[in-house]
């Protein structure tokens, strides 16, 4: 069975839909959870960060790494045969663009970039087609960076804003382990309920 690295940024509103996809994946794959530090420590409105932190764990049935030193050697001892990174906030997105790797989950990418292992990015930022369009689009075009197809969310009220489709992570993932992109990358908005 593969194993997935499974990190997580704090894109909090987004964390019910990634946790659903991680205990659909966890039927599939072999589970390494980690967490931003913002991610496993904040309490927001969307919930308390020991909530989530248990909820990955009991998906994952391991603790989350949280730290730089836990996340290093991930790449180099091989741990994961795919980094997801789920939900990608335009912080995070921006990092791994300009090769920064001051958080545990830039830190597992880097280590995974480094040895050719497949990144899954499953993106929820409201600057996506602003400050963070750039890095969005550098990552299109580098090697083993995949993205899950993505879609403004609300057109009208966040005009520069794109989430992925969530449910297509699965496929995304599938692909990538063979070196494919999932197509269109871009998807047309949501309309009407």
């Amino acid at each position: 069975m593969k194993t997935i690295g499974f990190a997580m940024c704090g894109s909090f509103c987004t964390f019910e839909k990634s946790l659903a996809q991680l205990e659909f994946l966890a039927q599939t794959y072999n589970i390494l959870p980690l967490m931003s530090q913002t991610a496993y420590e904040t309490d927001t409105r969307f919930g308390k960060a020991a909530d989530w932190v248990a909820r990955l764990e009991q998906a994952a049935g391991r603790e989350v790494l949280h730290t730089l030193v836990q996340a290093e050697p991930i790449g180099p001892k091989g741990l994961v045969d795919a980094m997801v990174v789920c939900p990608c906030t335009g912080n995070t997105l921006s990092k791994i663009a300009a090769g920064i790797t001051d958080t545990p989950v830039t830190m597992a990418v880097k280590s995974s970039l480094r040895i050719g292992i497949p990144v899954v990015l499953c993106c929820a930022t409201n600057d996506a087609m602003a400050a963070s369009g750039p890095n969005l689009l550098r990552l299109l075009n580098t090697k083993n960076v995949y993205l899950v197809p993505l879609r403004q969310d609300d057109p009208v009220k966040k005009p520069v804003s794109l989430v992925a489709d969530f449910s297509l992570l699965p496929r995304t993932i599938a692909l990538a382990l063979e070196g494919r992109q999932l197509q269109p990358v871009f998807l047309p908005p949501q309309t009407g309920g």
